[in-house]
């Protein structure tokens, strides 16, 4: 049997004190989720004066880049670079930067999405987050 590595609780934890770091340091309200590697959420983190439509936003970030192996960033740029038909694709919703996938020796472990800033500052912070891995 394959085995692989996976996010735990505690994991999501150390991910989300180290991306609230760098929203705090930049004074960025954001909010913050954590999802396995399938999508579903293990924690998700509203800091004070994020716009509400961000607690939606960020956890879709975070399922897409998971079931899509790859950073929403390259959905966006895919989109407005032409290709409006992806948007018809179903699951898949939070197609815009700042979903970014957490790799763990070449494997998906799960991934972090962040809403509420500027599209690559929401991408930053996603992988400051990662990084304290």
């Amino acid at each position: 049997m394959n085995q692989k590595p996976c996010l735990t609780r505690d994991d999501a934890v150390r991910i989300i004190a180290a991306a609230r770091a760098e929203a705090e340091a930049n004074g960025w309200p954001v909010t913050i989720a954590v999802a396995d590697d399938g999508g579903h959420l293990i924690a998700l983190e509203r800091l004070d004066g994020c716009p509400a439509a961000s607690a939606y936003i960020a956890p879709e970030k975070a399922r897409a880049a998971a079931l899509g192996r790859r950073e929403t960033k390259l959905y966006e740029e895919m989109i407005n670079a032409g290709r409006v038909s992806f948007l018809s694709v179903p699951v898949l919703q939070g197609m815009l930067e700042g979903g970014v996938p957490v790799w763990v020796d070449g494997q998906l472990a799960g991934a972090v999405g962040v809403s509420g800033v500027k599209a690559p500052q929401d991408g930053q912070i996603a992988q400051a987050g990662i990084d304290a891995l």
